[in-house]
């Protein structure tokens, strides 16, 4: 495979595991197809990115010339799904609404401010702190997950699970593209404008996103629908 088309191919690699686990997964592909298509407009937020954070080359360089690319949707719709269900693979369980009186309890009359957390968070620091975007994603993730534990601490060893799984995964993933390809990350990432730290070829600020990513979604759609799982 040639460089120019590295981003592409990885994502479509990442979009068969997401195919993998969605076929393992026994009892949570509904909520996987969900959280894979509400994640998949995540995509569009690449111009926020391109090319402060990286600038790979993209199908018919659209990314330079727009600063939209499909790559990113397919990256996104691949992620989404695979942090929310990666914790179900090998158990069974399933899901059920959580009754009225629950969701009068005191710590839920904040339901929607915290499910809108990340997003309040996001832009008052993208407008005034001269932050790359890669590192205000994360943080502003991290809020999410941790108004999500506030309402939800039900959900607290899922979204710790998940992190912890979707991390691993995307680093032995990133590793190997980075091996297949070892001036991938030195020439299309801004290493002048974040950290340049990097672990067997991994930027650290792909590892922070991950695993601030994998922690706030592992409990999205749970927290998002009033829903809790019980093993069966």
């Amino acid at each position: 495979m040639t460089m120019h088309y590295t981003y592409l191919t990885w994502s479509l690699l990442l979009l068969a595991i997401w195919g993998g686990v969605f076929v393992a997964n026994r009892t949570e592909k509904k909520k996987m197809l969900f959280v894979s298509v509400s994640t998949m407009p995540l995509g569009l937020t690449e111009p926020l990115f391109y090319p402060e954070y990286w600038f790979p080359p993209t199908l018919f360089d659209l990314a330079a010339r727009t600063g939209l690319d499909v790559e990113s949707l397919i990256f996104s719709f691949s992620v989404g799904g695979l942090a929310s269900a990666l914790y179900g693979i090998g158990q069974r369980t399933d899901m059920e609404l959580m009754p009225e009186c629950t969701k009068r309890q005191k710590r839920h009359r904040f339901h929607k401010l915290a499910l809108a957390s990340p997003i309040l968070a996001f832009i008052p620091m993208f407008i005034f702190l001269e932050l790359n975007a890669i590192y205000i994603a994360s943080i502003s993730m991290a809020v999410g997950g941790l108004a999500t534990f506030l309402c939800r601490p039900d959900l607290f060893k899922r979204m710790i699970w998940s992190a912890s799984i979707f991390v691993g995964l995307y680093f032995l993933f990133f590793a190997a593209m980075s091996w297949s390809h070892p001036d991938l990350v030195s020439l299309y990432w801004n290493n002048n404008a974040i950290s340049g730290w990097t672990i067997v070829g991994v930027p650290v600020e792909e590892l922070l996103f991950a695993v601030t990513f994998g922690f706030m979604w592992g409990g999205l759609y749970e927290h998002l629908g009033w829903y809790r799982s019980f093993r069966t």
